[in-house]
């Protein structure tokens, strides 16, 4: 698949899961789970050390979730994606975007090998979802 049936395929369903998701607004974490919010998409942050972010529940990690997400965004240190990319692979999630600068060799090629369908190195979702609103 090209990039943009991988977006397509990515946003076609939900919910989603933004995996970073910060209570600093200044921080792509939060901008991401807001992009979400102002696009009517049905959103779950993770955030192991914040009760809420944006008024809405937060969770520790992806197996807290009250119901399985479609698919993740990943706002986290790479070394730290690594573990994300696995973590979701052993919940069926198969649908994972990793942020500008969540991005490692490690994490792509392990979400490669699951044949996961992955957006990294590249598109971000803040640029997607505004384009989808013009």
């Amino acid at each position: 698949m090209n990039d943009k049936e991988k977006i397509d395929t990515f946003l076609a369903n939900g919910p989603h899961a933004v995996v970073g998701a910060s209570t600093d607004r200044n921080k792509y974490g939060n901008k991401v789970l807001r992009a979400y919010l102002q696009n009517d998409l049905p959103v779950f942050p993770i955030n192991p050390k914040a009760d809420e972010v944006e008024g809405i529940k937060a969770f520790p990690d992806l197996a807290s979730l009250p119901v399985s997400v479609h698919g993740i965004s990943v706002i986290t240190p790479p070394k730290v994606t690594e573990a994300v990319v696995e973590e979701a692979a052993k919940l069926g999630i198969r649908n994972v975007w990793l942020q500008p600068g969540a991005e490692s060799d490690a994490a792509i090629q392990r979400a490669r090998e699951l044949a996961m369908n992955l957006i990294a190195a590249g598109p971000c979702i803040l640029v997607e979802l505004r384009y989808r609103e013009s």
